[in-house]
């Protein structure tokens, strides 16, 4: 008898320390949930992780802040396009694959990221001026694939001034000041976008003269480019 009321009595102080309790959980719960975004979520996060999606062709619904059924659609679509989980949450790795890393929007920086960002912008002004803007997000990526890779220098001007690498710093285009929309390329290629899956190459077959390019693997074409490993 007395090991039963001893276990009542124990069972009793459990309920009630675990309600009194309870709004601790309940923040901790809440802030869990406040570093997602999901169905019934609303604010700037939202907003951004939609005009990203809406740019690149996934979302077609208006940019409200909302994460209705459209923006929860649109995120399974890019989760299964580059190999993510298939949730509709737009957790840490789905915000790092749409390029914000951290739910917000770029900004702000040292003054060797602008210096980066602006190098690389002129870059893809150069290269890419009136490809499609995936195609000037990838020759950007290219870019940052080579600063990752040994084969090549470990910063981006490093990879930019690498003797013969690129012909508009042989011609002088890499000095045009960039336009707005390759500073967004140059932008989204740093924070994460990767249309060309890892390629280190590209080249218009067009005009391409050297012989060896075309030994390599292409992996895809974006516009008059091909992208290869």
């Amino acid at each position: 008898m007395r090991k039963k009321t001893a276990l009542l009595v124990f069972a009793t102080i459990l309920i009630v320390l675990t309600l009194c309790n309870q709004p601790y959980i309940t923040r901790l719960l809440d802030k869990s949930i406040a570093a997602l975004s999901g169905l019934g979520s609303s604010g700037q996060e939202v907003r951004n992780i939609q005009q990203r999606l809406k740019e690149w062709g996934y979302y077609y619904g208006e940019v409200d802040g909302i994460y209705g059924y459209q923006t929860y659609n649109a995120v399974r679509n890019f989760q299964a396009k580059h190999g993510l989980t298939v949730d509709g949450i737009a957790g840490p790795e789905t915000l790092k694959a749409i390029g914000l890393p951290t739910g917000q929007t770029s900004g702000g920086g040292s003054s060797g990221d602008s210096r980066d960002l602006n190098l690389l912008a002129r870059l893809i002004h150069g290269e890419a001026r009136g490809e499609p803007y995936i195609g000037q997000v990838a020759v950007g990526a290219v870019v940052l694939n080579r600063v990752k890779d040994p084969r090549f220098p470990n910063t981006i001007a490093g990879v930019i001034y690498q003797p013969g690498a690129f012909d508009v710093v042989s011609d002088g285009q890499i000095n045009l000041e960039p336009n707005e929309t390759a500073i967004k390329a140059a932008r989204d290629a740093m924070n994460g976008w990767d249309p060309t899956y890892g390629c280190v190459y590209y080249y218009n077959p067009s005009t391409a003269t050297s012989s060896w390019i075309w030994s390599r693997r292409i992996v895809l074409k974006i516009g008059k480019h091909n992208f290869a490993i």
